[in-house]
Parts: structure tokens; sequence; C-alpha cells
């Protein structure tokens, strides 16, 4: 991860905002007698705080482990998008 100084980035606010924007990867903030702060893309801090949302109840992180799990193994056959919203439909039929 990369690291820029509080003075590097009152000097070069532009290129570190346009470096995070283009790479999508945070960067660290450092000044002397402060905390460490991270620069990083909005969309990104809001998938991770749903990311933490989402695996926050243990039986949905236990779901969601399980769909990757078979989603790693191969084990479903892909679906279109109108055979998973028929597959939905059929689910609240019942």
């Amino acid at each position: 991860m990369t690291k820029a100084t509080y003075s590097h980035l009152r000097e070069h606010l532009a290129e570190v905002w346009d470096a995070v924007e283009e790479t999508q990867e945070p960067i660290i903030l450092q000044r002397r007698g402060h905390e460490d702060l991270a620069m990083l893309p909005a969309a990104e801090l809001a998938g991770l705080m749903e990311t933490a949302h989402l695996l926050r109840s243990p039986k949905n992180a236990a779901r969601l482990m399980a769909a990757l799990a078979r989603s790693d193994a191969r084990d479903v056959e892909p679906t279109t998008l109108q055979e998973f919203r028929a597959s939905l439909s059929a689910h609240a039929a019942d």
C-alpha cells in the first residue's frame, strides 16, 4: 500500500487524488504526532462498509461463504438473468 506524508499531500493533492482515482487503491496518509489516515475512492469505502454489514451476521456470513465455495468449485451451472428471475418467481409462488 502506498504511503504519503502530510507535507507531500499538501504540495501534491491533485496528483495523489488522481493516483487514488486511477488505481482504485488507498493511500495511507502520515502526519507526525497523528494517527495514520487512508484516502480511498468513496465507492470502494461504500463497498467495504456493505461487505462488513453483510458479514456481521454469522448466519449470513456462512451463507455467503457457502455461495463462494460453490462458485469456486464450479458445481453450479451458470444461468441467464431471465432464468434466475424465473426461479425466484417460482420460489415466491411456493
